[in-house]
Parts: C-alpha cells; structure tokens; sequence
C-alpha cells in the first residue's frame, strides 16, 4: 500500500508546486518584473541546487559525456527549458493562470501526433484504443482553441482575499487579461509544442546518458546561460535585475521547487510507473491554479475557459485510456508471442532429444549387430 501511495503523494505535490509557480510568477510579473529576467534567476538557482546532488551520488557511476551527448542536452536546453518557459511565462504575463494551466493539458495530445510523425506510435483507428487516442487529441485541440478564442459570459465572479502585493497589481491584472487575449494562450500553444519536442528528445538522452542528476544539472546549466544571454540582449536595463523580497522569492521557488525537485521527481515516478501515470495527474494542476487564482489574484472564470477546461480533460482522459488499453494490448500480445516462442522451443528441444535417442538407439543396434557377426 505505501509503495503505491507514495507515487500518487509525490505527483499530487509535482501539482501543487507548479499551480504556486503559474501564480506566483504571474504576480511578480505584473508587479514589474521582467519575464527574461525572471527565467535567468530560475535556472540559475535550479543548477545551483540540483549540482550538489549530481557530484555526490552520481560521480563514481556517471558515464562519459560524448559530443552526441552534450549536443542531444543541449537540444533539451533549447525546448525543454529555455523556448517552452520563455513562452510559457511571457504568455502567462499576457493570459491568466487559469488560462495557461488549462493550455498545458495538449502536451499528451502535441506529443502523440509528434511521434506518429516520427513513427514512435501507431494510431490504430480499427480499434478502441485508437479511435480514444484519436477523438481524445481532437478534444483537446478543440478544449485549447475554445480556452484560446472565446470568453463569453462571467460564470463566477472575482473573489480577492486581501493580498498585499494582489492588491498592487489588480490593475495590470485586469488589463492583460483582455488586452492580449489572443498572443497570450498563443505562446503557451507554442511552449506545449516545444516541451512535447523535448519529451521526444528526452528519452534519447537517458539511454545514452544514465545519469538524471547530471544530465538535469547540465540541461539547467546550459539553459541559464541561454537565458541570460537572452535576457541581456531583450533588457538593458541593470535595474531590471533587482530583486525585492517577493521577487526573490519567486526566483528561489520556482528554481528549487518547480525546476529542480519537479524534474527529479516526475523522473522517479517514471521511473516506477511510466509516462503515462505522470500525465494523468496533468488536468489536477488546472483545478488548483483555477482556484489559487480565483482567490489570490481576483481573476474571473468565463463560460468559454470552463466549457474549454472540461472538453481538454474530457479529451486528455480519453488520450490516456486509449493509450493504457493499447500498452495492454500490445503487453498481451507479447506475452502471447513469447509463449508461442517458448513452446517452439520445447517442441524443438523435444524433437532434438527425441531424434538423439533414435540415434542412440540405431548406433546400438549396429552395434549389438557387428558384435554378432564378429561372434
């Protein structure tokens, strides 16, 4: 029981922290502080306490670093860190939280075309399973595209409990959330396709590089110097680089908690329960950021962001079952084949001894024979 628990506490708190993140950042950010900025600080205090654990487990059994390797990490830097989150966070500055969670539910969808285009997935449209995937990834496409384009009627009104630092920014709050409707979901859709990239590249990179704390403190350590150079070139400004205690805050939280510690513990859970477990929990941090926004930050929640909420984990669910049936089919038909396999096997090993023994038996005989004649 407790070894069934702890994956399911660990992802639920995965959530948590990163509905804290989709807030908090969306606060600092429109409180002043600039996007770019914010993503240099998060990857730097994401290296810097990810390395420790890195050199102390992982320097007797880390493998060699060849250039293939290093170039398959520096592409998870790319999509993985540095092109998902700057979209990510400069569509949450000009979308909502709620918004935005809501969008991060395409990632199954984006990846499973993904790797039919790459040939690492079959469709199957003869069968259920197939048809779930299908009809799954057509519903959170349709679920994004409605979150994205329409907002319609206020189902629930604002409810601010009185924050300091919510009330300061109310007003830029409320303008971002309808003066950038559309180029805010557009760059989280943009951010779901570049992470669904990495989730591509990923497995690659843990196949020729068996070491998750290295590989994580290098992706991190790359994508900090990307970022900063990024940052550097976008704002000139050396104020920009301040830091008032909400900001460091935000910085230290989102580096050691939704950077860090999220990657070593969704990597564990894969580890132990595959993918697949790990996305079901995805439509989870929609519900908590809708709620941590609704109170902490005063947004409204629209008829379209409900009803387009509902159709992406309508069709993420239908994604994952279509997807769990198809691994136990094709589990089934393994077991099937190996059977087969196996009772070849026998039968050959049976023939063999079958055939040595009429051999045995033969050789006898003309033995038993030649004495005879001999005699």
């Amino acid at each position: 029981m407790g070894k069934d628990s702890l994956p399911f506490f660990l992802m639920v708190l995965v959530q948590l922290g990163g509905a804290g993140t989709a807030v908090i950042s969306k606060l600092v950010m429109d409180e002043g502080m600039d996007p770019f900025v914010h993503l240099s600080y998060r990857q730097i205090f994401a290296t810097i306490s990810i390395a420790p654990f890195a050199y102390f487990f992982e320097r007797k059994t880390r493998p060699k670093l060849t250039p293939s390797t290093v170039f398959l990490i520096f592409l998870c830097s790319i999509f993985g860190v540095t092109a998902m989150q700057m979209t990510y966070l400069i569509g949450l500055k000009n979308s909502t939280a709620t918004i935005t969670t809501a969008l991060a539910n395409l990632v199954p969808a984006i990846t499973f075309l993904l790797a039919i285009l790459s040939g690492l997935e079959k469709v199957g449209l003869r069968t259920k399973a197939g048809l779930a995937k299908v009809l799954g990834t057509i519903l959170c496409i349709c679920g994004a595209m409605l979150l994205s384009l329409y907002h319609g009627k206020v189902v629930i009104g604002q409810l601010r409990i009185h924050w300091k630092y919510s009330e300061q920014t109310s007003k830029n709050i409320e303008a971002n959330s309808h003066g950038n409707f559309f180029l805010g979901p557009f760059l989280v859709i943009i951010s779901t396709i570049v992470y669904s990239l990495w989730l591509i590249i990923q497995p690659r990179v843990n196949e020729r590089y068996a070491a998750p704390y290295s590989s994580t403190t290098l992706m991190c350590f790359m994508a900090s110097l990307e970022c900063v150079i990024v940052a550097v070139c976008v704002n000139h400004d050396k104020t920009a680089w301040s830091l008032n205690p909400i900001r460091a805050i935000s910085v230290l939280y989102n580096g050691i908690i939704s950077s860090a510690l999220a990657f070593y513990l969704m990597t564990w859970c894969i580890k132990r329960k595959g993918p697949l477990y790990v996305s079901v929990f995805l439509p989870l941090l929609l519900v908590i950021s809708a709620f941590l926004s609704w109170t902490l930050l005063g947004e409204k929640l629209y008829v379209g962001t409900v009803v387009g909420s509902i159709l992406t984990v309508i069709g993420l669910y239908g994604f994952l079952w279509g997807k769990k049936k198809g691994m136990e089919r094709t589990t089934v038909v393994h077991v099937k084949e190996e059977k087969v396999f196996k009772e070849k096997n026998q039968l050959t090993k049976i023939d063999l001894e079958l055939q040595f023994s009429e051999k045995t038996n033969v050789n006898s005989n003309k033995s038993f024979t030649n004495g005879q004649s001999k005699i």
